[in-house]
């Protein structure tokens, strides 16, 4: 029987971070974790702001906030004038569905393998003045980006006025055909908003290329950049009409030298900024790990995602949901039959997640998704993993099912 106490060790690269070497941590996509480097220059930040807050939050900020800017947007390819910073991805979709105009009858159009905290934000921006979301049902398993883009197509009408599409899928970690589907829904007049949640730092992300009316992304997952540093990125020809969830100064108050888009989003009130200010530091970080930089960690977290969901699916006797070829750093795996008859607690939590933590320390995700639900397994492959820990994993679920 597996038990915690013979559970594998990390790699050998686990010491740059500060997790708990008791846990075996499979679940970087949900948070991330940021490197002890970069925390240490948090707080270096921190002491810098509360030694004198007033010189720094009016005199050393900005042009902090310029060179971390600056070096998101060497690594998404585009001008730093496109890019404003915001806590999370979630707060950028926000952002731009909070400053766009609907009517009445308007359709706003996302797919079934959306973000839940995402749809949530297109609902309430929906009901304000009875427009309507329209869901497009991608299969899951699936075979082909075909399917993804049939799906999103079919759904698009000439009363779609924007369409919500995931880089990466949180529920099912598949990556989407993003460019085809920005250029098909532009050819429709459709701009698309896309959330990029998992996308930095797992993939090459090229904006000037990809140039969607709109994108937000997290830096606090893949980049490893600490919690509340996130993007968005409007296309300039978008910038004038979009402000932030917050309206502080920036509203009526021009800046000289900056775009609208810096104007109104760099100061929305007193807040702790360093987490913006490490993002170029966790990028510089990221790039220096492994001889090969960030390409290299990419395409090795991919490898290892890879290898990790054949682990388990040998094991557990799944046929894999998906092309390798739609995987990134994530995997998602429908499990089987006997995983699906276990009751969900009072509180909501999954108990086969409770089980794993509790009897076998895995942290890894585990969710009913999809109609009829399911119960899905999620796991993610960074730097510190290894596959004996997914080895580990399988032979947890094959004990629990006995």
């Amino acid at each position: 029987m597996t038990t915690s106490r013979n559970r594998p060790a990390p790699s050998d690269l686990a010491v740059h971070w500060a997790l708990d070497p008791s846990i075996v941590f499979l679940n970087h996509g949900s948070f991330g974790a940021c490197p002890r480097a970069v925390l240490e220059q948090q707080s270096r930040l921190r002491k810098q702001m509360e030694l004198e807050p007033v010189r720094f939050l009016t005199q050393e900020l900005q042009p902090l906030l310029d060179e971390s800017r600056t070096g998101l947007a060497r690594l998404l390819n585009t001008d730093p004038e496109n890019l404003a910073f915001v806590p999370n991805a979630t707060t950028g979709v926000n952002a731009i569905l909070r400053s766009l105009e609907f009517q009445a009858g308007d359709e706003i159009l996302t797919t079934n393998q959306d973000y839940n905290a995402c749809r949530n934000a297109l609902k309430a921006a929906a009901e304000r003045v009875g427009a309507r979301v329209v869901i497009a049902n991608v299969p899951f398993p699936l075979h082909d980006e075909a399917q993804v883009i049939d799906a999103v197509l079919s759904c698009a009408s000439e009363r779609t006025r924007l369409a919500l599409i995931d880089h990466v899928t949180s529920p099912t970690a598949v990556l989407y055909p993003i460019a085809r589907i920005v250029r098909a829904l532009e050819e429709r007049g459709i701009d698309a908003l896309v959330d990029g949640a998992h996308a930095p730092g797992m993939l090459a992300v090229d904006l000037d290329a990809l140039r969607p009316a709109y994108y937000t992304g997290n830096c606090h997952k893949w980049l490893c950049a600490p919690k509340g540093a996130g993007f968005l990125y409007v296309r300039p020809d978008r910038q004038e009409r979009i402000q932030p969830t917050t309206i502080s100064h920036g509203y009526n108050t021009a800046r000289p030298g900056r775009n609208a888009l810096h104007t109104r989003f760099d100061w929305i009130g007193t807040i702790d900024p360093t987490a913006w200010l490490c993002v170029g530091s966790a990028i510089d970080w990221c790039s220096t790990l492994l001889p090969g930089g960030l390409s290299e960690l990419m395409n090795r977290n991919r490898a290892l995602a890879i290898e990790a969901r054949r682990i388990l699916c040998e094991s557990l006797g799944i046929d894999p949901p998906c092309p390798e070829e739609m995987l990134g750093s994530m995997a998602t795996i429908p499990l089987s039959p006997w995983f699906q008859t276990l009751p969900f607690g009072p509180d909501g939590a999954d108990p086969l997640q409770t089980r794993l933590f509790d009897e076998y320390a895995i942290e890894v995700t585990v969710a009913r998704w999809g109609n009829p639900a399911q119960r899905c397994l999620r796991i993610s492959a960074q730097a510190y993993n290894t596959a004996a820990q997914y080895t580990y994993l399988a032979a947890a679920l094959r004990d629990l099912a006995d």
